[in-house]
């Protein structure tokens, strides 16, 4: 049996769509894209800086390891 799930009705908008839609009003299409893909790109950078510090760990924990081993 499925547990009842409410729907609310928000005549208030959400932050984000605030957001969009203030930066709509405010900056062309070809800005927008730009911001956005500028955005993007900031997210990737700090994925792959998350991605090097594990990979960095995993390989001093294996230098470690080999080290005690000799």
């Amino acid at each position: 049996m499925q547990a009842a799930t409410s729907v609310r009705a928000n005549a208030f908008p959400t932050l984000t769509q605030a957001l969009l839609a203030v930066e709509s009003v405010l900056l062309g299409g070809g800005q927008r894209t730009a911001r956005r893909n500028a955005w993007t790109a900031v997210l990737e950078d700090r994925r792959r800086a998350r991605d090097r510090v594990a990979a960095q760990h995993v390989l001093e924990a294996v230098a470690t390891r080999s080290s005690w081993g000799t």
